[in-house]
């Protein structure tokens, strides 16, 4: 009989050491190295990322610093914009949005990077650009394949690129076209075309319109044609953006008789320099890649794995008799990621070693005979990274030379990489990021590789193992990942649902570590330098969402960044409140970056949402709750609430319609434009009010703002059930029940909010009705949130079914993406943000312990697809640690931890106990929840 040994997890607690078996390993798992980033595995120590492909000829590693960002600092707010906000808001009583929309679009917005400067700056640039012609030697030019649908930038070579390219094909014309004017149809292109055939313009459009041409029959040659497009684009996505099918030629009044233009074309950079083009946001950046280069060989048994349980990738397989290992890791202790390799004979290791960068401005450098360094400088930016590699052997012969590593020969080798840039704080980048990598070189020089590794899995223990959860194994478990998830919604498999909430886990550790900053809208990863939405700090939903599983599954130290970002932004916020809404207090919109802007940005119709410091300080209240640190709640989270809510006492207006306050101008985010009173500001600011008088008494101070808040509450416009039953979007009741929109916003007051709850049973009716018109269906984070909603109103299998749609995978067969997950668990929105995958590791948390309301309610959504299992470390408000077990959908046995010596209310299946704790000590109960 084969016996399955069990990893023991061992927990730290108050001085108490418990052991518990966790009967499924941790591993994410694959036969086949990385075919793309969003196959690749996530490695990251908070500060320093990395993906790795795990190939076997040729393995790549790209990698990311959290501060290397576009962009620097500067001052986001627009002088004077509070004199727009009476007209601003007088417009919108009269039910002029769009007049409203237009007058914030001018005068109300954010300042841009560049803004002052751009105009003059780019005509004159513009101007040389378009009076040149295409160039003539061959040897200019070089081959690419068109249509390039996600922006030229997706060829090799262009990544990042803006500024004018010429495009070039020839078109062969038939006898039977002759003296025909033909249609050239050339699909959408960004941003500006000035299109030529046989050297003479035929045309040129501004915008991402799509272009169709005529080109006279007195232009057109038998046999071949020459077709030239000079492309000018000043940011972001650049090129022939449309599909295959648009891009083509045929003679006017016969469409179907048609030649398609995709494919083969060349193309020629004529100038990547336009003028830094205004950006309201910053991006975060790749940093660079590193390349490890091996002889070729037949290889057999290959394996790629991340391991949970130690944060550790791994890669193996057989060639030539030999038995070849890699380990990748990025420890926090030595701020290093390591890259480990070994073979089970002497002298078989031997490769080459390659760093590079999509950032057109770096160069790579030797350092001393051990290491090699790469430095760069971000385009349009302030910031510097430095890069330092460095090898250390075991025999063989290491080379180094000023562009790469070699190491020939070696028993085992293990390269140590680090990164750094000159960003101190939002408003210094006097960084030394050339002292920083010499340094923790330096420091690492002396230390064995195990002695790395050990510190590195004690240091990331110390967070991971707080808690287990073992959902029971399933049919699929000994599958290799990729192959779960295409299999998940066919058939069982509950140890996946574990193993996605404790990569929820892996990922937040990787990424938000106390000292650093916050996880972004990819964590810490990011291969592009125009990345999906900037991968910044959006406000609205998604940062917030990226901690929401913080508290809950015990890793509450990782909310430290998002603490201190909150610190910076109510500093730069009260700029934004003095200067747009001549407030006291603070205020932050919609989007920030690593500069801390607070100004609305991007578009009036969304980027006009005032409830951001609201909302975050929603989870600096929480922190209290859970932890009960008076000191942090006194010295940090109160005076932060206060500010947020000092803001809203000035801002609310009154209603004159129904004598109620409410906000304006703002959004439901991002859903409706620009309006007066959304209902998920009331409900953001009433949770700020109430959270900011209890916060006032457990301090025992500000009882006259108290009161004050009290009055406002009470005088805040409620929740009101519009005419379909659903719970209203709006003041006016106009949802629209065939409305799918990713955004449900109004549902904040149920999730994470306690607005609406089992105590308001009929809002808690209308939500759920609102819930049935929005669907099931959304993009990756949408979906999350869903999961939790539907788990707050104990609808578990609604819950259960939202999870599933979150598993499902995201690159479908049929090339298009959808919301769900890669091949490496990353959430897809479509494209990869990490939101999704820390929404639904809270989403599962909350179906099986909720503690928002006067008692832990134990599996209070429990879906019928999971009737067993157990849970070890999961946290309850009021500073409770409990581990439960259930069988057959029933409630076993119960244990709880008491931190903080309060008061314990435990309810299960109707019944309800109370409980006098000490702290320090555990507490345990049968289903009955009798103490044994």
């Amino acid at each position: 009989m084969k016996i399955r040994k069990s990893l023991f997890i061992v927990i730290f607690m108050f001085g108490v050491v418990r052991v518990f078996a966790q009967s499924q390993p941790l591993k994410l798992w694959y036969k086949q190295p990385a075919q793309k980033w969003t196959d690749a595995l996530p490695v990251g120590n908070g500060r320093i990322g990395g993906m790795v492909y795990g190939g076997v000829v040729e393995d790549h590693i790209q990698y990311n610093e959290q501060t290397l960002w576009t962009g620097g600092p500067r001052d986001y707010n627009r002088k004077g914009a509070v004199k727009y906000l009476e007209p601003i808001r007088k417009l919108l009583s009269e039910g002029k949005q769009a007049e409203a929309e237009a007058m914030a679009q001018q005068h109300f917005m954010g300042m841009k990077s560049n803004e002052l400067n751009y105009a003059a700056d780019s005509a004159k640039w513009f101007n040389a650009m378009k009076d040149i012609r295409p160039p003539l030697k061959s040897k200019e030019w070089t081959p690419i394949t068109l249509p390039t649908e996600q922006g030229w930038e997706t060829a090799p070579g262009l990544e990042g690129l803006d500024g004018a390219v010429w495009f070039t094909t020839t078109v062969n014309v038939p006898p039977d076209w002759q003296g025909k004017n033909l249609v050239l149809n050339l699909g959408r292109i960004r941003d500006i075309d000035f299109t030529y055939v046989n050297g003479k313009r035929i045309g040129s459009t501004n915008g991402t319109a799509y272009r169709k041409y005529t080109i006279p029959a007195a232009d057109v040659h038998l046999g071949s044609n020459q077709l030239s497009v000079l492309v000018v684009n000043f940011y972001d996505k650049g090129g022939f953006t449309s599909n295959t099918k648009t891009l083509s030629v045929y003679p006017e009044g016969r469409e179907s008789d048609v030649i398609s233009l995709a494919g083969a074309w060349h193309y020629h950079v004529q100038d990547d320099n336009p003028p830094a083009y205004p950006r309201y946001n910053a991006d975060y950046q790749p940093f660079a890649d590193l390349y490890l280069q091996f002889p070729k060989q037949e290889i057999t048994d290959y394996k790629r794995d991340l391991d949970l349980t130690n944060a550790t990738v791994h890669v193996t397989y057989k060639a030539d008799g030999v038995n070849y290992a890699r380990e990748y890791f990025s420890s926090a202790p030595d701020q290093v990621m390591a890259v480990h390799l070994t073979a089970d004979k002497p002298g078989k290791i031997t490769l080459e070693a390659l760093l590079s960068s999509l950032h057109k401005n770096y160069v790579i450098r030797k350092i001393d005979d051990h290491t090699l360094a790469i430095s760069l400088k971000v385009k349009d930016g302030v910031l510097r990274g430095v890069s330092y590699l460095h090898v250390q052997s075991i025999g063989g012969k290491v080379v180094v030379s000023p562009k790469s590593i070699s190491v020939t020969g070696a028993n085992e080798a293990t390269f140590y990489l680090t990164a750094a840039t000159n960003f101190k704080n939002y408003h210094d980048v006097s960084g030394n990021p050339e002292a920083i990598c010499k340094k923790q070189i330096a420091a690492i020089t002396t230390k064995s590789y195990a002695t790395i590794k050990a510190a590195h899995i004690r240091d990331y223990q110390k967070y991971f193992n707080t808690f287990s959860i073992d959902l029971g194994k399933g049919e699929n478990a000994d599958l290799p990942t990729d192959e779960r998830i295409l299999k998940f919604g066919k058939s069982p498999d509950p140890s996946f649902i574990s193993l996605y909430m404790q990569f929820g886990r892996y990922l937040l550790i990787s990424s938000s570590r106390p000292g650093g900053g916050p996880a972004n809208l990819q964590g810490l990863w990011n291969n592009l330098l125009t990345p999906p939405w900037g991968s910044k700090f959006t406000t609205n939903i998604n940062l917030e969402m990226n901690y929401w599983p913080a508290e809950l599954l015990n890793l509450s130290t990782c909310s430290e960044p998002f603490f201190s970002i909150v610190d910076d932004l109510a500093k730069t916020g009260h700029e934004t409140a003095v200067e747009h809404y001549g407030a006291p207090g603070w205020v932050l919109h919609h989007n920030t970056d690593l500069w801390r802007g607070t100004a609305p940005v991007n578009a009036s119709n969304h980027g006009i949402w005032v409830s951001g410091a609201a909302w975050l300080c929603h989870q600096l209240w929480e922190h209290y709750l859970y932890s009960g640190d008076k000191g942090f709640l006194q010295k940090r989270a109160y005076p932060e609430m206060k500010g947020a809510a000092e803001f809203f006492v000035h801002f609310l207006v009154k209603n004159p319609k129904t004598g109620c306050l409410i906000s304006t101008p703002s959004n439901s985010p991002e859903h409706g434009g620009l309006v007066a009173g959304p209902t998920m500001d009331h409900q953001i600011i009433r949770d700020l009010f109430k959270n900011c008088i209890e916060a006032a008494k457990v301090l025992n101070i500000d009882r006259a703002f108290a009161d004050t808040l009290k009055l406002k509450y009470s005088q805040i416009a409620p929740n009101k059930i519009g005419k379909y039953g659903q719970l209203q979007e709006w003041l006016e009741d106009k949802d629209d029940t065939t409305d799918t929109h990713r955004h449900i916003s109004h549902m904040w007051g149920v999730y994470p909010g306690t607005d609406i709850t089992f105590k308001t049973p009929e809002l808690l009716k209308a939500a759920e009705q609102s819930m049935k018109y929005r669907g099931d269906e959304g993009t990756g984070w949408s979906i999350a949130w869903k999961v939790n909603i539907w788990a707050r109103m104990h609808q578990g299998d609604h819950a259960y079914l939202m999870l599933s749609k979150l598993l499902s995978p995201a690159d479908v067969s049929s090339g298009k993406e959808k919301g769900g997950v890669y091949h490496n668990l990353f959430d897809a929105h479509p494209p990869f943000q990490i939101d999704g995958n820390f929404g639904g590791a809270a989403g599962l948390a909350e179906m099986l312990l909720q503690s928002q309301g006067d008692a832990i309610e134990l599996l209070p959504a429990l879906p019928t697809a999971l009737p067993q299992g157990n849970i070890k470390g999961i946290c309850a408000r009021g500073g409770f640690v409990l581990d439960f077990e259930w069988q057959n959908g029933q409630l076993k046995n119960v244990e709880v931890f008491s931190k903080l010596g309060k008061t314990c209310r435990l309810s299960y299946a109707g019944k309800t106990v109370d409980i006098e704790t000490q702290k320090g000590k555990s507490y345990r109960f049968n289903a009955d929840l009798k103490q044994l």
